[in-house]
């Protein structure tokens, strides 16, 4: 019997043109998530393979992914890029859909009126948001 690893390896040798991975990551330390997405990312950049991901994780898809598809009550609810499916973050909340915890900070602070953009879904943007906001005169309360 082959192990999961030596299976992967062989599927991956056999250089498909569509990659479905259902929670890849599921039950590993964020090293080892973050290496995985990595390396599943890198793969897709080399091989041009389509990579589908199923993940409950909005922070790793938001991280990773280039297009998102969202379920809703067996629907699709939203199919665009990942920017284009967070700028409905509040709309997702509200169905009881999780979204990014950093979108969730910005959609809070833009109701509270504070003068930042409330798509926000990666640390990063939310760097250059701050950034942005600190960089009209240092106030970040409107």
């Amino acid at each position: 019997m082959s192990s999961p690893a030596g299976r992967s390896a062989g599927v991956l040798a056999m250089q498909p043109k569509v990659l479905v991975l259902d929670e890849p990551t599921a039950g590993l330390d964020p090293k080892g998530r973050d290496s995985i997405l990595s390396q599943i990312k890198e793969y897709h950049q080399e091989n041009g393979t389509t990579v589908l991901l199923v993940s409950h994780s909005m922070e790793d898809v938001a991280q990773y992914a280039q297009k998102a598809l969202v379920m809703n009550n067996a629907k699709v609810f939203l199919h665009d890029d990942v920017e284009k499916v967070f700028s409905h973050a509040a709309e997702m909340e509200a169905m009881g859909l999780s979204i990014p915890q950093v979108s969730r900070i910005f959609l809070d602070l833009a109701g509270r009126g504070y003068p930042v953009t409330p798509n926000v879904f990666t640390v990063e943007g939310a760097k250059q948001e701050i950034l942005r906001v600190l960089g009209k005169g240092g106030s970040a309360h409107a």
